[in-house]
């Protein structure tokens, strides 16, 4: 019998824990970059952060998700440290929707009766909507089936369970507490789901296998749990990600430390009248008191909270070639993981073109910088291309689809350039050589040219940047080239230039001329990263067709 009970507790949480993923997968999926848009609010103001991570903690039902883009908005320098923490505050008082949800509809309504339609029509709206907004919904909707479904098998598997497992038994004494709300943040742990733990502690509750104190207590150990995805996230992430989940820490032993008072000075003045339904209810009100009294208390601490952890943890930037914003945190966030994708590639065209114009000044940099430099943006270019194919992987719009292999272009093409650049060997000092003074003039000239479009090669996220100015400069490059081509071969044949010198200075303008060739071809690729509706302004009618 209590084999079977337990099996039955098992498929009950395993149906919860499927319906949760997929509910959520569907609302993020269905809201796109809604989500993104929502947070981005969060740049306004404190309170518009707390705003944002409430609503769209309540939207996807999942406080660890936003956690995680929160994470990936700070990787991607979206979002600042103080906006990001008022953000996690938000997620925690969020994240109390789960348990309204279920001690309102799933303790209240005949879940049968509830769970199956859903599933059905939830099902039927993702076969006719596909990967569109309607087929999300439909996927969601499916997922809230199936959660009401794992929640009545969790809540008729703990009916009677009291005699085979009397936890009641445990009292209400402090020891009692400090073990349940342990036990409530292992459970939390091992299950990456704190609403699975609101959702097996309200069963406990509902069918008077725990006390209330006891159940109190269990729910304070599951909002101490979800640091735990927190601090997974942030292990190797950037700085600022770290700062953020030692926020989350100190904010939620906070509202658990405020929990556990309240717990105790309950247990003092409140003697057990009503039913375990009422249990039900007095738990998610504890749930959202207890949050939004942390978040009273925290607020006006946040900018020394702020300020501390500013002055802690190293910061990963400064280690050679690796990348500021890119993090797997982010990558089941699409929109926001091209954001970072986006912001690495500016860094990475940065440093190619600084080398590139280093490589072509007179006064080139010692060969151990350059060979430093070149390491740093390879190492950074080949990080790019395995996040590109990394995000290939995951459940992508067209738009993102169509975005992956411009990207992949541009960080070729700015890599070639440091290829290329490491590659010349004293570029100015061969041409500066030249017998011929009409000759070294043009060369000259030429390598001015090539340096000032390097720096019209530049690209970043303002989305005026089109590369017209770099193309038209690069059509201008093209002539002078095969001009100078002439010039070198006739400046030889008229004995003007040894044969030596012809051969390194056609080897060096080629050189050159392929390195202009890749910048530019990197600064006209740029715009097809833009989002969609940006581009068409900025790409020529032809450059479109060819895309």
């Amino acid at each position: 019998m209590l084999i079977s009970r337990l099996g039955e507790l098992a498929g009950g949480l395993g149906l919860f824990l499927l319906g949760m993923h997929l509910m959520t997968s569907g609302l993020r999926s269905a809201a796109g970059p809604t989500l993104k848009n929502i947070l981005n609010a969060a740049t306004e103001s404190r309170l518009r952060g707390l705003a944002s991570g409430t609503l769209i903690t309540a939207l996807v039902q999942s406080s660890s998700a936003v956690t995680v883009a929160t994470i990936g908005f700070v990787n991607a320098g979206l979002l600042s440290l103080g906006q990001s923490i008022a953000v996690i505050y938000g997620c925690n008082v969020g994240t109390t929707m789960t348990g309204w949800l279920v001690a309102m509809i799933g303790f209240k309504i005949k879940i049968g009766a509830l769970a199956l339609p859903m599933i059905a029509v939830g099902m039927i709206g993702k076969m006719l909507g596909g990967d569109r907004r309607m087929g999300n919904l439909g996927f969601a909707l499916a997922g809230f089936g199936l959660f009401f479904l794992g929640l009545g098998y969790l809540k008729d598997g703990f009916a009677g369970l009291e005699s085979s497992l009397p936890l009641d038994q445990l009292g209400d004494g402090l020891p009692a507490l400090a073990l349940f709300v342990a036990a409530g943040f292992l459970l939390t742990f091992l299950l990456q789901s704190s609403s699975a733990a609101m959702a097996i502690t309200l069963s406990l509750a509902a069918s008077g296998s725990i006390t209330l104190l006891a159940a109190g207590a269990l729910v304070i150990g599951a909002n101490l749990g979800t640091t735990s995805t927190a601090v997974l996230a942030a292990l190797a992430a950037t700085s600022n990600a770290k700062r953020i989940a030692a926020a989350h820490v100190l904010f939620n032993l906070v509202t658990g430390a405020v929990g556990l008072i309240a717990l105790i000075l309950i247990g003092l003045f409140w003697q057990a009248d009503g039913s375990s339904a009422d249990y039900v209810t007095a738990l998610a009100l504890f749930h959202t008191l207890f949050n939004l009294a942390g978040v009273a208390l925290m607020w006006p601490l946040t900018d020394r909270m702020e300020n501390a952890l500013r002055k802690r943890f190293k910061d990963r930037s400064a280690q050679q070639g690796q990348a500021t914003y890119l993090d797997k945190t982010i990558l089941s966030t699409p929109p926001l993981a091209v954001e970072a994708m986006r912001m690495e590639l500016i860094n990475l065209a940065g440093e190619s073109l600084t080398l590139a114009a280093a490589a072509l000044s007179s006064e080139a940099k010692a060969d151990e910088e350059r060979q430093r430099q070149s390491t740093r943006i390879f190492s950074l270019s080949h990080e790019i291309a395995r996040f590109n194919r990394k995000l290939a992987r995951e459940n992508l719009s067209e738009e993102i689809s169509e975005v992956l292999p411009s990207a992949l272009r541009v960080n070729r093409y700015y890599a070639e350039v440091a290829r290329l650049s490491m590659g010349l060997d004293r570029p100015h000092a061969i041409i500066d050589s030249t017998r011929d003074e009409s000759l070294r003039r043009q060369l000259l000239q030429f390598e001015a040219d090539v340096s000032n479009l390097l720096e019209l090669c530049n690209v970043s996220l303002d989305r005026d940047t089109n590369g017209f100015e770099a193309r038209a400069a690069m059509q201008k490059l093209e002539k002078d080239y095969q001009h100078i081509k002439a010039a070198i071969l006739e400046a030889t044949i008229d004995n003007r230039i040894k044969a030596r010198e012809y051969s390194a200075l056609l080897d060096t303008t080629s050189h050159i001329h392929r390195l202009a060739q890749q910048a530019e071809k990197g600064s006209r690729h740029w715009a097809l990263l833009l989002p969609v509706q940006h581009r068409d302004d900025l790409i020529p009618a032809h450059e479109r067709l060819d895309h």
